[in-house]
């Protein structure tokens, strides 16, 4: 790896000095990767056209016209980059479905907070995780976490992902293993002077950038991010069923009093309406009452707020008969919403009578009666037209069921079953992978990679289930761009940009080069990934601190932090690609708050090098 990092700073040193003293012009692959890239930048920031067709067909136009080799096409859907984009996808979604999301949700965020104060918060924890881990495996862990509260919050997810990202972004800088570009850095700083950087060489520049980039983001930087309806936000009238919950065996419930819960139930939206006790339903002094085995507690709450509610206090879907035949398949369960209709099977009769859990392992978990009273059992309730029924249904037999029951299938809301006896074989899977990848004893993609086999073997993630976590136009915007930037390195275009730089700074005094090093590799890492860019630009600092005859140091700490600082687009960084999606963010959202943020970042990194790494 050495070996690989020191001839590439080789080369582009080599170049670069043919190309200052040749004076060698742009070549027609650079007019045309350079016209390529205005191109579809100029159509991103249109916004008519969505980002990946945009990326493909340039690609596949850079393919016809010979600037990108046949055989390199597609060879960024293999990179590295693209597949911790999705395989970080597929692990958020089994955090989420094993209940370790929840459990970070309820000990440390409050969605009543203000979005502000979230944000500060959220952005802290996402700095300091980012320091100790890889900064993608960050916002992995913290992505769905920030998505879950936007939803109890009522509000879009987009307005506190990107501060979330930039922060884990931002965390990274302070330490060694905290981003590639600092590990890069320190190897070349050791091939060319001698010795690496050390783990925490960067913290004093880096902890300054982090801070003062962190207190914009807290303070001033969420509200530059347009407002945006989301789709996950928009639904109106979303049901809210009468549901009852199981106080199973030895459950630590037992002997509380039904008032007790009213606290953690208020967290989760749910409303409790009361308890039933050996078929009957007790009213008035119900709240009073202790907890016995086999209790329901009826509730009335919307389907995630309802999940939630059960998986904090380990409650059961169903008493223990119906458990068992519940779990009697093995593959998991699904929730569905169906519609009564007058040709229903249920219809006029209770879900007990047409024997639907003997005969198709289901359990009504809710009924929903535009906002009517339910006074018996869920199962002995005779149903009517027009009722929304919440449904537990073994896996892959949704259809089958509602076909069966004579029901109307409501769309499909990704409603889901956390899984609380997996949630820390969860969190330990993932734990250990970050682990092993951040000491360098497996490589990242491949630690996640080992993290998703893990959560389908386990069943954390049902492999029915295992791409459809996966934001496909991110891949396919990642994938495309990837071959598109190796092939402006390798033709000699981001050399020619380091030859201008050299030209454009000789005689400048050397903080003011530093600047223009710093600006124009935050510029190339916006574009480029941030790996290319710190390989390119850091033979080019030293080159430079050599010219001046200073020493090198703050130039490659200029370079460390200007690679990691890429918050204009969402292709300059894993972290922002990972937002894209699930924030429903487009390509030119990120230059409003990006562009400010890299200005302060420069703006304080500069005295930061001075101070600390001298000239």
């Amino acid at each position: 790896m050495r070996a690989l990092k020191a001839t590439l700073a080789g080369q582009s040193s080599l170049a670069l000095s043919s190309s200052l003293k040749h004076g060698t012009g742009m070549s027609p692959d650079q007019i045309i990767l350079f016209t390529l890239f205005a191109a579809v930048f100029g159509l991103l920031l249109w916004g008519r056209f969505r980002y990946d067709i945009i990326a493909f067909s340039a690609l596949m136009l850079g393919v016809v016209l010979g600037v990108v080799p046949t055989k390199d096409a597609f060879s960024g859907f293999g990179h590295p980059a693209t597949l911790v984009v999705a395989l970080v996808l597929v692990v958020s979604a089994g955090l989420v479905r094993s209940g370790a999301v929840l459990l970070i949700t309820r000990t440390l965020v409050d969605a009543s907070r203000s979005l502000g104060a979230h944000i500060t918060l959220m952005g802290a924890v996402g700095g300091i995780l980012s320091a100790f881990m890889n900064n993608v495996a960050a916002l992995a862990l913290l992505m769905p976490v920030d998505i879950q509260t936007a939803r109890k919050a009522g509000r879009q997810p987009g307005l506190s992902l990107m501060p979330l990202s930039f922060a884990t972004i931002l965390g990274g800088m302070v330490t060694l293993i905290g981003t590639p570009p600092n590990i890069i850095i320190a190897s070349i700083r050791e091939d060319a002077l001698g010795a690496p950087f050390r783990m925490f060489d960067f913290a004093p520049v880096g902890g300054v950038a982090a801070i003062a980039g962190l207190a914009f983001v807290a303070l001033v930087g969420w509200r530059l991010i347009p407002a945006r309806e989301h789709p996950s936000l928009d639904a109106e009238d979303i049901a809210q069923y009468i549901a009852e919950l199981v106080v199973p065996e030895k459950s630590a419930q037992i002997g509380k009093r039904l008032g007790e819960l009213e606290e953690v139930a208020a967290k989760a939206d749910v409303v409790i309406l009361g308890l039933m006790r050996n078929g009957k339903r007790r009213y008035g002094s119900a709240r009073n009452t202790p907890l016995q085995a086999g209790d329901a507690i009826v509730l009335e709450a919307a389907p995630e707020a309802l999940d939630e509610f059960r998986s904090t206090l380990d409650l059961g879907l169903a008493d223990t008969e119906r458990e068992e035949h519940l779990k009697a398949g093995g593959e998991g369960v699904e929730i569905i919403e169906v519609v009564v209709t007058d040709t229903s099977r249920v219809n006029g009769r209770t879900t007990q009578a047409v024997g639907l859990i003997w005969r198709h392992r289901s359990v009504l978990l809710g009924i929903s009666r535009r906002g009517r009273k339910i006074t018996t059992h869920l199962r002995t309730t005779v149903l009517e037209p027009g009722d929304i029924l919440l449904l537990l249904v073994p896996r892959d037999t949704a259809a089958h069921v509602a076909d069966w029951l004579g029901v109307l299938p409501l769309a499909d809301r990704g409603l889901a079953v956390t899984e609380n006896a997996k949630v820390w074989l969860a969190i330990g899977l993932f734990g250990a992978a970050v682990t092993a990848a951040s000491v360098g004893l497996i490589y990242l993609p491949v630690a996640l990679g080992l993290v998703v086999v893990a959560y389908v073997l386990a069943k954390i993630v049902p492999l029915t289930e295992l791409y459809t976590h996966i934001e496909w136009p991110v891949v396919v915007l990642l994938g495309s761009m990837i071959p598109l930037g190796a092939a402006l390195e390798t033709s000699g275009g981001t050399e020619l940009i380091a030859g201008a730089l050299v030209s454009l700074t000789e005689g400048m005094a050397p903080w003011v080069v530093l600047t223009v090093l710093m600006v124009v590799t935050m510029t190339l890492s916006d574009v480029l990934n941030n790996t290319a860019t710190t390989i390119v630009a850091a033979p080019v600092g030293i080159q430079m601190a050599q010219s001046l005859g200073v020493s090198p140091d703050p130039f490659l700490m200029a370079v460390a932090v200007a690679a990691s600082a890429a918050f204009l687009t969402p292709i300059g960084h894993k972290n922002n690609t990972l937002i894209l999606g699930p924030g429903g963010y487009s390509f030119g959202d990120y230059w409003r708050m990006g562009l400010p943020l890299e200005i302060i970042i420069v703006a304080v990194s500069i005295p930061a090098i001075l101070v600390f790494w001298p000239l």
